[in-house]
């Protein structure tokens, strides 16, 4: 995979930069934001759309700014982290102080008074039957229009909640925890995906399913991806270009577009000016920084209009992705996959089941290109144990007389 940046022509001095055929537009207080730091965004009905701010919430109608929902409206708190329009054209709003909704007229708050689990709302998904999931920070709730049903660590969700949830294709929910992996919900049975599964990392963000029923997992250390039998498939540990070495992206959000590409939101906090946004065009990801045009680094969510513009939220305003490039090259269906990646105790390495295994080797160099393992393939998959390898960069590498393939992977030694 190759991991490039573009460089933009500059269209005007004001909001607006692209590449050919593709326009960058940021939205800001002066342009009708009720305010800068924006956490959240729903697609509206027709071309508009909803922006939950630390500042309330505010409407684009499409075209303009021209109407906003605060705490003087009912609005049980200012700060707006996750917000949704549902089917019915009501407006969901999650804060930390409960959830808020909008029916065109007046604000209605639920609380745990109500039956909600815990009101530090975190995200807010309609699943195909109607139903509201409130994620939480004490884990996630359904909401069926009357009665809230809960499911916390006594159902078997891990501590520190659920940051995201979505429903896949075959109508089941799958639910990302901010330290417990990803878990997919049958409606009676809740399943843990972590470390041994190819999660790479146990902070998952967000979690998105494609038209193949391929679930992009957005993790701490970049993202992995889940076929249609919850297998991996592939992964993405760098989206965008970070300095050394930060190489590896931290993932806030990841949405579909209407042409099925994959975008992303990254935002390293713990160097607060360094994040941005990426889309997967089929073969490698475009990446896009401040200095493209978008508002800032700090990302915090996407959405996809009706005209399928991608808007990415930051907190010094909202910028809107025009005439994204129609061309996507299609990736090879098998490729080499390692996992998990950082490792510790062992290494899972797979690659296409046409590799003619009499002749093919697996090697492990470590960062200064002396081989420490060279060994015969004995299969398609192949495990290694780490016991003995020191903690650093690696590259993993299978060769056989008609295919080449190598991968970086991150070691610690279990003792470190």
């Amino acid at each position: 995979m190759i991991f490039f940046r573009l460089s933009f022509f500059i269209l005007s001095l004001g909001f607006c930069s692209g590449s050919i055929g593709q326009i960058l537009t940021t939205f800001t207080v002066a342009d009708g934001l009720i305010n800068d730091n924006v956490y959240s965004i729903s697609k509206g009905a027709n071309a508009s759309l909803w922006f939950g701010t630390h500042g309330g919430v505010s409407f684009y109608d499409g075209s303009e700014f021209s109407d906003s929902i605060t705490v003087a409206d009912g609005l049980v708190h200012e700060s707006v982290f996750a917000i949704l329009e549902t089917t019915d054209g009501d407006v969901w709003m999650g804060t930390d102080f409960g959830l808020s909704r909008y029916d065109g007229s007046e604000c209605v708050t639920y609380t745990t008074d109500d039956g909600l689990e815990d009101n530090r709302v975190k995200h807010l998904y309609e699943d195909s039957e109607g139903q509201l999931w409130i994620a939480h920070n004490d884990g996630v709730s359904s909401f069926d229009g009357e009665l809230f049903t809960n499911y916390t660590m006594s159902d078997g969700l891990p501590f520190g909640g659920v940051t995201h949830s979505v429903e896949d294709n075959n109508g089941d929910m799958w639910f990302a925890t901010g330290l417990g992996g990803a878990f997919h919900f049958d409606g009676t049975t809740l399943t843990g995906y972590g470390l041994n599964e190819g999660i790479p990392n146990l902070s998952v963000r967000s979690i998105a399913v494609d038209a193949d029923n391929r679930k992009w997992i957005g993790t701490n250390e970049g993202i992995v991806v889940f076929d249609d039998n919850n297998e991996v498939e592939m992964e993405h540990p760098s989206l965008i270009e970070l300095p050394a070495p930060h190489e590896i992206n931290p993932v806030e959000d990841i949405k579909i577009d209407l042409e099925g590409r994959v975008w992303t939101g990254i935002y390293v906090d713990y160097l607060v000016t360094v994040g941005g946004v990426a889309y997967h065009n089929g073969a490698e990801w475009i990446d896009y920084s401040a200095d493209d045009g978008l508002a800032g680094p700090n990302v915090s969510q996407l959405a996809v209009d009706q005209q399928g513009d991608v808007w990415a939220a930051t907190s010094t305003g909202v910028t809107r992705f025009s005439g994204t490039p129609l061309d996507v090259f299609e990736e090879p269906q098998e490729a080499l996959l390692v996992f998990p990646n950082p490792a510790v105790e062992e290494l899972n390495i797979r690659w296409p089941s046409d590799v003619e295994l009499n002749s093919a080797r697996v090697l492990l160099m470590d960062g200064l290109g002396k081989v420490v393992l060279n060994q015969k393939a004995t299969g398609q998959h192949e495990r290694i144990r780490l016991t003995g390898f020191q903690s650093g960069s690696y590259i993993i590498r299978i060769e056989s007389n008609e295919y080449s393939a190598s991968r970086q992977v991150v070691i610690f030694s279990a003792g470190d």
